[in-house]
């Protein structure tokens, strides 16, 4: 048996584990979150290094995919020793002004650049790297509530608590949704991202998409002014390490990360109303569906994509991809020597096709090939002084 099957099955009696401890009645994520028919349909791709220079590379940006990242920095650093990729997980915010200022290699963002943003950097590009779904996550455990309770929330509900209008557990717009739950009359403290964030920016894009009050006062952005903060109910921590920390660590907090935080922590994850008018809690299938239903026909020279809110009985509301961020002829950086260049590009390349497999583990969503291929046809036109740097 392969050690990824064994990891698998440790993973499923761990999950048993949970259910059969689960509150009676209780639906638990946890008992969801690995059931998943998603399959990879993506070429197994392998690169190879053009020669073994010892070549280190850096990237910096978003904390939602830095799992994902890091595990495959190592992963490839073990087919590949002499060449050295670094990830900083500073935000989406941060990895969006290194690699403008061409102070890294490769940056990372949960966002898609707006025009502004492309026209500051001429001939920065970037590409979906893999799926991932917004989490809201809570800490009613101190009250009496198992974690492994899901509570469902609107996206009303989710902007009113964000906004300060609804500040106590047992609000009759929760206790509605919940009408089986006795929730606590407790104050609600809101926990948001405190730096740049493509998090904040999939969660805010999400409100944005389904309330229209949000929309014209607070609206979607990397970073924001929480109307929570003025309340005094608001509460800002640093990367989703950061929120997911201050919500364990706070009795009644609620806040939004990327799902594996949130499963790290062992908080409550909540089910979500989508389009379709269902609770949907996120899990591999629920975010694929998102991405299957509303992805479309990517276009390779544009691959900002928007995926919150998607039509689908079983389509998750706030799931997002991630992009990395590069420029496509590489030598317009300062510090990047053709082999850098290579390697770089060829990593990428493996992170597309080979790095995929490791998506799942981590909760995240392998790309649907039309990504892949779209994926493929960005990275075949990355040059170094004009020429090519992969080809087929």
């Amino acid at each position: 048996m392969s050690n990824q099957n064994t990891k698998r099955n440790v993973g499923l009696v761990v999950l048993l584990i949970i259910i059969i401890a689960a509150t009676a009645g209780g639906y638990s994520y946890y008992a969801n979150i690995g059931n998943t028919n998603t399959t990879q349909s993506m070429t197994e791709t392998t690169s190879t290094a053009t020669s073994n220079e010892a070549v280190s590379i850096l990237g910096a940006g978003a904390t939602f995919p830095a799992p994902l990242i890091q595990k495959w920095t190592v992963e490839y650093n073990t087919l590949y020793p002499w060449i050295t990729i670094n990830y900083n997980p500073i935000g989406s915010g941060g990895g969006i002004q290194q690699i403008t200022q061409k102070t890294v290699d490769f940056g990372a963002s949960d966002a898609p650049l707006s025009d502004a943003q492309l026209q500051n950097a001429t001939g920065l590009t970037l590409m979906p790297e893999t799926l991932g779904g917004v989490a809201i996550a809570y800490n009613l455990q101190p009250y009496g509530i198992a974690n492994t309770t899901v509570i469902k929330f609107t996206g009303d509900v989710l902007a009113g608590i964000y906004m300060g209008r609804i500040t106590q557990w047992n609000d009759p717009a929760i206790q509605a949704l919940n009408p089986n739950l006795q929730l606590p009359k407790a104050t609600i403290t809101a926990v948001h991202r405190s730096d740049g964030s493509g998090t904040t920016y999939a969660f805010t894009d999400y409100l944005s998409a389904v309330n229209s009050d949000w929309k014209s006062t607070v609206g979607r952005s990397t970073s924001v002014a929480w109307p929570v903060d003025k309340t005094a109910t608001g509460i800002g921590a640093k990367g989703n390490a950061g929120v997911a920390g201050t919500v364990a660590n706070t009795p009644g907090s609620i806040g939004y990360v990327d799902v594996i935080y949130a499963a790290g922590k062992s908080l409550g994850i909540g089910a979500v109303k989508n389009a379709a008018g269902n609770f949907v809690v996120p899990s591999l299938q629920t975010i694929a569906n998102a991405a299957a239903s509303a992805t479309g026909t990517p276009d390779p020279k544009d691959l900002r994509l928007h995926i919150v809110n998607a039509a689908g009985d079983q389509s998750y509301p706030i799931a997002t991809y991630t992009y990395i961020l590069l420029y496509k002829e590489m030598s317009n950086q300062p510090s990047m020597t053709k082999s850098k260049a290579e390697a770089l590009a060829k990593f990428l390349w493996w992170a597309i096709h080979d790095g995929q497999k490791y998506a799942p583990d981590l909760i995240y969503a392998p790309l649907p090939q039309n990504i892949v291929s779209a994926d493929e046809q960005l990275l075949t036109s990355l040059t170094y002084q004009g020429q090519a740097l992969i080809t087929r």
